[in-house]
């Protein structure tokens, strides 16, 4: 029997319910607005509320990012040479560096860099299971906005607080910066051994050049820093920052940024550190030093926290020369002596600038600058001025004074009896003879006929500083001078009559470039352009048959003096190479003579020689 078919019930068709639709009006709108309105400042309130409690700091410092730099002080030729900070950090453009220097940090740091969100959340399981594994929070899965985080607005306690704090840190720089503006801030910022902070100072220290000329080898080196400074530094482990570099060059190439041949290239190139900044402050510490106080004095303030950079007058390969000229010079001549020190000066005649100053044998030794800060009697140097002073005032190189014995009563009665060097007397002699062959009695009787006064007053002309000796004396140099015044004090014999401020310091400009400072050049006409000729024919005669006959074999024309005081406690020379001038002194720290025959004309002028010639050789 067939099953019975239930028919199917048809379902009365369903009404639809009618919706009345109320129209809106403003209060409904304004209801709406505020219901929104209500809900965000919940939200953000709780938010703000919650980074009160946990004192998150302000992010907007990180977008200003102005950090407290190095002053830097450059050679002539745009090189630093010297860096002064209270933190040594000086800011560069991500746009000025090699594109595989911020790639070697982005590879060896946080390869997910360019991924994710200030935060690698894979990065940070990892290292939360690996420190479960080893019991200790030895791991962070810092990506590097985190690590910028850390270090412009937290501190570097390891705790779960701070590493949330950081976190939402991190994610909130992400959303207001860029990614290259995340890296501009990081690789300026971070520390890298040896004071460094940032891959500019890092590269000056380690490498003794800047970060725009490293290799991609170096470029490997520094990235291998900032997990552990100490650990990798090249300077200390040379062997772990090898090590290390060969993982950040692994990393670059898995990431992309190498291949493997140039990655194998990059390390098998050796690693050259210099010792940068103990080099340069060995060689030229004496000039930064005064250069230091000359720029702190026209900022009115600590070059520690300027953030300048300081353009100077210096040459470094004159400078370097210079440097081994004297300290040689000065080992041949006193072998053993340790005690016996000197200075060097270098300066272009025709605008006063310093190419070279050396106030001692060895800064680190000794910072006292022996250059600027030594006064010392002048001694025959000073006899130049006397005799242009002379001839100004009608007296000719023919001009006759008798050197015969000469005696003068002093303030106190006592009596003055000077000699001439050789002890002798020459009877009728030449003004012309009585400087090259620095006769004392014919400069002290022409002191006498030309007046005192009048000597002053061009000396002073001359850059020599008061208080000049206001007795006969003066004829011999019994006055205090400097090695860089005195030095200067002969360019009008080679410049026209002109003398010339010396200048250490050419501009000074903010790191961003605005002028802060410009030197301007202050020169003056001290005496006619006759007179600078005959004095400059006169100085050539002293090198070439005079006094000063150990300083010849420099090329081109040259002249100068010789300069003793008594005892032989002072031996100088300063003479003219061309446009160049160059002043060499030698003496004790406590006025102690050198010794029995140890004259100017046999200790310095060989050593101006020395130091004229290899700077002609440039």
């Amino acid at each position: 029997m067939a099953p019975s078919k239930k028919k199917a019930v048809a379902r009365p068709a369903s009404k639809k319910k009618r919706v009345y639709k109320k129209p809106l009006n403003e209060k409904h709108i304004i209801g709406f607005l505020f219901t929104i309105a209500l809900s965000l400042s919940l939200f953000l309130g709780g938010l703000l509320l919650t980074l009160a409690l946990l004192k998150v700091p302000d992010i907007r410092t990180v977008a200003e990012y102005r950090p407290v730099q190095a002053s830097e002080i450059l050679d002539r030729h745009g090189r630093v040479i010297a860096r002064i900070y209270a933190e040594n950090r000086t800011v560069v453009p991500l746009h000025q560096l090699p594109d595989y220097l911020p790639q070697a940090f982005v590879a060896a740091e946080d390869s997910r860099f360019y991924e994710h969100p200030g935060l690698d959340f894979w990065s940070v399981f990892r290292a939360a299971l690996n420190n479960a594994r080893s019991g200790r929070r030895g791991q962070g899965g810092s990506t590097i906005t985190q690590q910028v985080a850390k270090s412009l607005l937290l501190t570097p306690e390891k705790t779960y607080l701070r590493k949330f704090k950081e976190a939402i840190l991190a994610w909130r720089i992400d959303t207001l910066l860029t990614k290259d503006e995340i890296l501009h801030i990081y690789l300026n910022q971070i520390y890298l051994g040896s004071g460094a902070y940032g891959v500019e100072a890092a590269s000056w220290d380690y490498f003794d050049k800047s970060a725009r000329e490293l290799s991609v080898g170096e470029a490997a080196i520094l990235a291998g820093l900032p997990q552990a400074p100490s650990r990798y530094a090249p300077d200390k482990h040379m062997e772990a920052a090898r090590k290390r570099q060969r993982y950040v060059l692994n990393r670059m190439v898995a990431n992309g940024y190498l291949s493997s041949s140039s990655a194998r290239r990059a390390y098998d190139q050796p690693v050259r550190l210099t010792g940068g900044k103990q080099k340069r402050r060995g060689e030229n510490g004496y000039f930064t030093q005064l250069v230091r106080k000359q720029a702190e004095k026209i900022l009115d303030m600590s070059l520690n926290r300027a953030g300048v950079r300081i353009y100077t007058t210096l040459d470094t390969t004159i400078q370097r020369k210079t440097v081994k000229a004297l300290r040689k010079g000065i080992s041949r001549r006193f072998p053993g002596e340790t005690k016996v020190q000197g200075a060097a000066i270098v300066i272009d005649a025709t605008g006063g600038e310093v190419r070279a100053l050396v106030g001692g044998r060895n800064f680190n030794n000794s910072a006292f600058d022996r250059a600027t800060q030594g006064r010392r009697s002048a001694g025959s140097l000073f006899k130049p001025i006397l005799y242009s002073t002379a001839f100004a005032n009608g007296f000719t190189p023919n001009s006759i004074i008798m050197d015969s014995p000469f005696s003068s009563k002093g303030r106190q009665g006592k009596v003055w009896k000077p000699k001439n060097f050789t002890g002798r007397h020459y009877g009728a002699t030449t003004l012309h003879d009585g400087l090259i062959y620095s006769r004392n009695i014919v400069a002290i009787k022409l002191l006498q006929q030309v007046g005192i006064k009048k000597v002053q007053k061009q000396a002073e002309q001359f850059g020599i500083r008061p208080p000049i000796t206001s007795d006969l004396s003066l004829a011999l140099g019994a006055t205090g001078v400097s090695l860089l015044e005195i030095t200067a004090a002969y360019a009008p014999f080679v410049t026209e009559g002109k003398y010339s401020e010396p200048i250490l310091i050419k501009k000074i400009k903010r790191n961003n470039g605005t002028s802060v400072y410009q030197a301007k050049a202050v020169s003056r006409q001290v005496i006619s352009p006759n007179v600078a000729n005959t004095m400059k024919g006169l100085l050539m005669d002293v090198v070439s048959r005079g006094t000063g006959k150990r300083a010849a074999g420099v090329p081109g024309p040259a002249g100068g003096k010789t300069g003793t005081t008594n005892e032989n406690r002072d031996a100088w020379f300063v003479g003219f190479s061309g446009q160049r001038l160059g002043g060499v002194w030698i003496g004790h720290d406590n006025n102690n003579s050198l010794g029995p025959g140890k004259s100017g004309g046999v200790v310095a002028a060989p050593i101006w020689r020395d130091i004229m010639r290899k700077e002609k050789s440039n």
